[in-house]
Formats: structure tokens, sequence, C-alpha cells
């Protein structure tokens, strides 16, 4: 068992060195059983049974939001002022790790120019972080602590407040220009989220409670 986790850990940190210096479709998994000093590429396929697989484990190790949205069940309860700052830490600090970094520069402009790249990151990277929030949205409206609205919508507003920091830190250093820090930035975003999807008497009330 031991040497399975070292042998799947040995193929990670090969594959985010394949990817970060030739991006998702300059990868190969051949070039990955090279780096990973295997004996053969068929080995990578016991672990992971495509590239694409093989991509969203290296991002899932390397991108703290992974690790919050593939295990919904420990948030589902808490309130959203405790749950969306985590979630936007953990969005933003994947880019302050070095190697997510390099991989994510790299694969940025495959993005705009290959479809199937735009698609595996939108379905394995956005979209994951869309379906957690519509899903938590919801029970947090049925609990009655947002008001009822599509959280379709909110969902991508809330992703969409992110994206100029997180682009910041990745691929235009202009954008922080005004020292704007992350945690500035969240406080600021969650506010005018959650304003906007609280009901007035609740919102009456909590300022009342604050004095």
């Amino acid at each position: 068992m031991a040497e399975e986790s070292e042998r799947r850990h040995q193929i990670l940190e090969a594959a985010t060195e394949e990817f970060a210096a030739n991006g998702f479709l300059g990868a190969t998994i051949k070039d990955i059983a090279e780096r990973a000093k295997l004996r053969s590429q068929a080995l990578i396929y016991w672990y992971f049974p495509t590239k694409e697989a093989l991509f969203e484990a290296v991002l899932g190790t390397h991108l703290p939001i992974f690790q919050l949205v593939l295990d919904p069940s420990s948030l589902r309860e808490r309130p959203p002022e405790d749950v969306l700052p985590l979630l936007a830490r953990s969005f933003l600090a994947g880019a302050d790790k070095p190697a997510a970094q390099r991989v994510l520069r790299l694969v940025a402009p495959e993005v705009i120019r290959r479809p199937e790249v735009a698609d595996l990151i939108a379905t394995h990277v956005i979209g994951r972080v869309l379906d957690f929030l519509k899903t938590y949205l919801g029970h947090q409206i049925e609990l009655g602590r947002l008001r009822p609205h599509d959280v379709r919508s909110s969902s991508r507003a809330f992703v969409g407040m992110l994206l100029p920091q997180l682009g910041g830190k990745l691929v235009f250093p202009a954008l922080r220009a005004d020292e704007l820090t992350d945690e500035e930035h969240i406080d600021t975003i969650v506010a005018i989220f959650l304003q906007g999807l609280r009901d007035e008497d609740d919102l009456t009330a909590r300022r009342e409670a604050q004095g």
C-alpha cells in the first residue's frame, strides 16, 4: 500500500513538471513516464485511466479549492459568512504555489487557442467550483439564510468577482498595482455578495444586533 502511494506521488510529481514544461497538449504519457523513471508508461494507466484524469489529479494536488469542493458535506450546514471567505481564499491560494503557477500560466494560452483544453478547464476546474456553489447556495436558501434567487447566476457572479485578483497573480501583474490584498478583496466581495442576497428584514435584524 505504501509502495502504491509512493508510486502515485512519483507520477503526479513527474506529471506536474511535464504539464508545466509543455502544457496539456504538449505533455505526453510517454514523457511523463520517463520523468517518473517508470519501466513502462502502462503503469500510469493503472492509476490514471486518461491524460485528462491525470491532469485533473495534478490540479487537485496543487489547487486547495479542489480539496473543498470534493467534500462539500463538511461545509453544507455552515453559514455563508464562514464558507464564502473560505472558498475564496482557497480559490486564490492556488496561485501562490509555484508548481500550480507554472502549470496554470502555461495552460492559460492553450485555453484561448484550443477548445478541447478550454472544455477541460471549464469542466474539471471552474465547473466543479460552480457546481459546489450552486448546491451550497441552494441549501442556504432552504435554510432561510439567503433569499430565493437563481443560484446559477449567483455562483457565476461570486467566481467572477475573484477572477481579476487571480489574474493579477498569474498573468496580469498590472492589476496588482493598487496593492489590494487577497483578504481586503475577499472581505469586500463577500459583504457585497451577501448584502444582495439577504432579506431586508434579516439585514435590519443584523444591524440592530450589531448595535
